[in-house]
């Protein structure tokens, strides 16, 4: 009839967002592997349930597909620091929940890490383009920012600090002991992901970022400077 506007069945568009999950998870684990370069389509393709042009009816082409896992990964850990409820918490507490997050989260998914990396080797040549299309920094530069003002407010951060240096020092903690845990295990032969270990380098990430923003830290800091 005319006028009558046709929708995708229920189901089909169930299957559909079924099978981009399935292709941006195995994607995900292969160029996390083997990087942009490395990895191919073909094997994406024969590692799930569809095939090549299905993936590149999904996602329009390889370069399309690795930004899309490249911006499913940020997406990920943003999600993660947005379901911190921060506003009912002190800003000390709240601060190292931001931190004790961002640590869980990257212990979790070592593949986010390996991505990372392999875009600072290529001097982030996908991540600037997708910049382009989503605000990967805002959320968390927005709440780490708000724990800031509150914290100064009370007396209790120091004010030379602002929250893209408070995100890089919580970062290169979390980051390093995942994307260094091999190296650093040959050499003083320690497993940064130890289990037994956890709970200590948990705390000592939320204990380093507080003591560094500690308005007592500041003062001393500026008298040996001076």
């Amino acid at each position: 009839m005319a006028g009558t506007q046709v929708t995708e069945p229920a189901g089909r568009v169930r299957d559909s967002a079924r099978t981009r999950a399935e292709i941006l998870d195995v994607a995900t684990e292969q160029f996390a592997a083997h990087g942009y370069h490395g990895s191919r389509v073909d094997e994406i393709a024969a590692l799930t349930r569809t095939t090549k042009r299905m993936i590149y009816y999904h996602f329009g082409g390889k370069k399309q597909l690795y930004i899309a896992v490249l911006e499913r990964a940020y997406a990920r850990i943003r999600a993660a620091e947005r379901e911190v409820s921060v506003d009912n918490l002190d800003p000390v507490t709240a601060l190292r929940r931001v931190a004790e997050v961002t640590f869980d989260h990257h212990g979790a998914h070592p593949e986010f890490i390996r991505l990372v990396s392999i875009e600072n080797i290529h001097n982030a040549e996908h991540v600037k383009e997708l910049v382009k299309l989503v605000d990967l920094s805002g959320p968390v530069i927005s709440m780490l920012d708000g724990i800031l003002r509150r914290g100064r407010a009370e007396a209790l951060f120091r004010t030379d600090v602002d929250a893209v240096d408070v995100h890089m020092m919580i970062s290169a903690f979390c980051v390093f002991h995942v994307a260094n845990r091999h190296t650093f295990g040959a050499i003083f032969g320690r497993d940064l992901l130890d289990p037994a270990r956890r709970g200590h380098y948990r705390t000592m990430c939320g204990d380093m970022v507080e003591r560094y923003l500690s308005l007592a830290a500041g003062e001393v800091d500026g008298r040996a400077g001076a």
